[in-house]
């Protein structure tokens, strides 16, 4: 954790070098997200429920994500753009360090400027959160909690899985982003909406339901058992074969020669 520290001290530094072109850049991240809050305001312009669901309760979700989103974008950076650490040989210089290679993947690249989504999301927070007929407990307060968590640590290990695939293929694929951008911009609804084969897709396969929608069903009421409390703590399992991914290409790994 020390070492990591002084990564994140380093890559801090470095930005402040020239701290207007941080600040532009963190201002385009909030206006750039800033799209999305518009579409949902301007859909319940022209409609006052979407499933059932108020606007409140609409803007519940698109903050859960996109501040989730935004932390593992920040954090996991380097994953996301991992196709070009092994085309340009950086990585190559990666396994004879005698570190853990997600560790120096991890440090390679922070993204500061995504605390622009992450101002907006607490912003959406600020305003949704007394707004949504939520009676705020404290077991509901630890839900909101693991579905911010668990959102960001899947969406990591999403840019885990698109990292592992390059070990085969040397380019990203960009498939990939249908889950992760295609996550948060989807995300800003509850699943429940886009029918119920995308909701059991995104429960078993890629479990971003398990901590957006179901836990947001437990904190409006419409479902009491605590395991839907507890559900996003189940999305924690996709880590498994994200790492299992992530080992297997790495043991079949071969040097572009670059």
């Amino acid at each position: 954790m020390k070492l990591y520290l002084k990564f994140f001290s380093m890559h801090l530094k470095s930005l402040m070098e020239y701290k207007v072109s941080f600040f532009l850049t963190t201002l385009g991240q909030f206006l750039v997200s800033f799209t999305a809050l518009l579409g949902v305001w301007f859909m319940f312009e022209r409609f006052h429920e979407v499933e059932g669901f108020t606007f409140s309760q609409v803007l519940l979700c698109l903050a859960t994500v996109l501040l989730a989103f935004s932390l593992a974008e920040c954090f996991g950076r380097g994953f996301d753009t991992f196709p070009r650490m092994i085309s340009n040989g950086e990585f190559d210089r990666v396994l004879v360090r005698p570190r853990n290679e997600i560790f120096q993947v991890l440090a390679s690249q922070l993204e500061f400027s995504r605390i622009g989504r992450m101002v907006q999301a607490i912003m959406v927070f600020a305003y949704a959160l007394p707004r949504s007929g939520v009676i705020w407990t404290g077991d509901k307060i630890l839900t909101l909690f693991l579905m911010v968590i668990s959102g960001s640590i899947i969406f990591f290990c999403l840019f885990l899985i698109y990292a592992a695939l390059s070990f085969f293929t040397i380019e990203g694929l960009e498939f990939m982003n249908i889950f992760t951008d295609g996550g948060r911009e989807f995300g800003r609804y509850p699943f429940s909406i886009y029918g119920e084969e995308v909701l059991r897709i995104l429960t078993y396969l890629i479990p971003l339901a398990l901590f957006q929608y179901y836990p947001l069903l437990y904190l409006l009421d419409l479902e009491t058992s605590k395991f839907y409390m507890f559900t996003p703590v189940l999305g924690l399992f996709f880590a498994l074969p994200a790492y299992g991914l992530w080992r297997f290409g790495l043991g079949r790994y071969k040097s572009t020669g670059s």
